[in-house]
């Protein structure tokens, strides 16, 4: 049996390689060329789940009150109390006028959602990179094959989650309606039953072709651009907080503020906006995606289609680092163990 290691996940600690060209130095207790992604295929999936699961709880509770800032944020026509100029600005006046916990309104609903939707996505994920990666470019890392593994793993997720989804009426809708300002919900259950009485069944799902058409994009561009920097970062693909948390934070970024014009209609659909949907004549409840993009045009023009882009690139920054960081590290422990326990 091999010693056991000292996990370090300090920048540029010894169980760190260096970012930039040039070879990393070998994690410390595993042998040359034995790699922490080389974890027996009967344990691999379990592995890649549970970090998965953790990463994608510890991303959403810790951005969540960065998240409300976002959804209000993304408000077509704003109550006059809740005009921000920044997610600072933002933060500072819901906690001083609607109390400490206002920005955290809604967690729990997301966080019942986060761990195996994330389980299934980044196990999904890895696979499916891996599988195409064999055909499309043998003993190479392949960037449409991690386009597409996102992709695939992005419609994979939706579809396993969606019976889930069912049972806790829709995460996203409850959570953005209790973001919003002057929300007149006050709880999970009351928003469930006051929307499902009020607008029927069917509005827990309003937003779901334009979260698959935003989902599907985002995923290919957050996962080519993080694949693409660790080839560069981390070239040998070793543990390396460093590079994960970079790779992680500019993938977020450029991914977030490439689709917020989806995200934009997808909150319009979720909050169905009353004021904004009043002054435009719009009777009843607004529903799909093209209708969305309409309405968003009418009341905003363009720059429409933007607001709120500074909070979610904010937001998705260091939820994207946190997530990726997260993961690598509890895969690399993970193996790390499963292999100290091999005779």
């Amino acid at each position: 049996r091999r010693g056991r290691m000292e996990l370090s996940c300090a920048m540029g600690g010894s169980a760190a390689a260096p970012p930039g060209p040039g070879p990393p130095a070998a994690a410390a207790g595993l042998g040359e060329g034995e790699e922490y992604e080389s974890l027996p295929s009967g344990a691999a999936l379990g592995t890649h789940m549970v970090a998965g699961a953790v990463a994608g709880i510890m991303e959403h509770t810790v951005m969540y009150p960065v998240d409300s800032v976002k959804t209000r944020m993304q408000s077509l026509q704003p109550d006059p109390k809740a005009q921000y100029r920044s997610v600072y600005e933002a933060l500072k006046k819901m906690v001083l006028t609607e109390g400490l916990w206002r920005p955290l309104r809604g967690i729990n609903v997301t966080m019942l959602g986060a761990g195996p939707a994330h389980a299934m996505y980044f196990a999904s994920y890895e696979k499916m990179k891996k599988s195409l990666s064999d055909v499309l470019q043998p003993g190479g890392n392949s960037h449409l094959a991690n386009g597409i593994a996102g992709s695939v793993a992005t419609l994979l997720h939706d579809a396993v989650m969606n019976p889930a989804e069912a049972l806790s009426l829709s995460p996203a809708v409850v959570k953005q309606r209790l973001q919003m300002f002057n929300s007149p919900y006050t709880s999970v259950l009351g928003c469930v039953r006051t929307v499902h009485r009020t607008e029927g069944f069917g509005a827990f799902y309003r937003s779901y072709t334009t979260q698959l058409t935003m989902n599907v994009p985002f995923q290919a561009i957050h996962f080519i651009t993080y694949e693409l920097l660790q080839e560069h970062l981390n070239p040998q693909r070793r543990y390396n907080p460093r590079s994960h948390i970079v790779a992680g934070a500019v993938a977020g970024a450029v991914a977030a503020a490439a689709t917020t014009p989806l995200d934009v209609c997808k909150t319009l659909l979720n909050t169905q906006e009353n004021t904004a949907l009043s002054s435009l004549n719009i009777r009843g409840h607004l529903s799909g995606m093209a209708n969305a993009f309409s309405t968003v045009y009418q009341l905003g023009g363009l720059p429409g289609f933007f607001k709120g882009v500074q909070a979610r690139v904010i937001y998705q920054m260091p939820s994207t680092a946190i997530a990726w960081s997260v993961y690598e590290f509890f895969k690399y422990f993970l193996t790390k163990h499963s292999l100290d326990k091999k005779p």
